[in-house]
């Protein structure tokens, strides 16, 4: 089975992920942009197939009633999103070492894009 790594930038969190990984999803809704910067895009897998190899700097917000983001405490990084009950989670998709294959599926949220950047055409847009 391909297993894949990722990090934080400063390395105080770093993780593994058995198996394949889902196409990425950019999501431009403003809490996302407001917690990286830009727009994210996350791939998402099983929580029991994600494992936390180092989580010295993980810290968790809970961004609303529902979710939370997992980030490092240390660096800033914006690493993990996990809704309440689902027992998934979205793995941001710049924190995956290379090479990890992915491509991006869709852009979702795309009416509350910021007005500084354009969607490039390809993948489906959902609102």
């Amino acid at each position: 089975m391909t297993k894949y790594t990722g990090s934080c930038l400063c390395g105080a969190v770093t993780y593994e992920v058995e198996g394949p990984l889902r196409p990425s999803v950019a999501c431009h809704c403003s809490q996302c942009r407001r917690t990286s910067g830009h727009y994210w895009s996350a791939t998402q897998v099983p929580d029991a197939r994600l494992t936390l190899t180092r989580d010295d700097g993980l810290r968790w917000f809970r961004s609303s009633g529902t979710a939370e983001r997992g980030f490092c405490g240390t660096c800033g990084a914006s690493l993990f999103w996990r809704k309440d009950g689902e027992g998934m989670t979205s793995i941001g998709s710049g924190t995956l070492d290379a090479p990890d294959g992915l491509t991006t599926a869709r852009h979702i949220h795309v009416s509350d894009k910021a007005c500084y950047y354009e969607i490039e055409p390809g993948p489906d847009r959902i609102d």
